[in-house]
């Protein structure tokens, strides 16, 4: 067999050794947030959760009152 066959046939990818030395590469360029925007950002995420479930109440709300409503006419 030629040596480009049996490069053919070789399983393609990186060495585990390889891998672990592109991933620590990749670790170190993470722009990790400092603790006030993490708490700023975890302060937004609960209003905006809020506000969405408020909103969500109100659709809920207004739909099984026109289905109780409609529901009324037929009966």
């Amino acid at each position: 067999m030629s040596d480009a066959k049996a490069n053919e046939t070789k399983a393609p990818g990186t060495s585990p050794a390889e891998f672990v030395r592109q991933v620590q590469t990749e670790g170190r360029k993470i722009a990790w947030p400092t603790s006030g925007e993490t708490v700023r950002m975890t302060i937004m995420v609960l209003i905006m959760t809020s506000v969405l479930s408020l909103f969500f109440l109100g659709v809920d709300q207004l739909l099984g009152r026109t289905v109780k409503f409609l529901l009324g006419l037929a009966a």
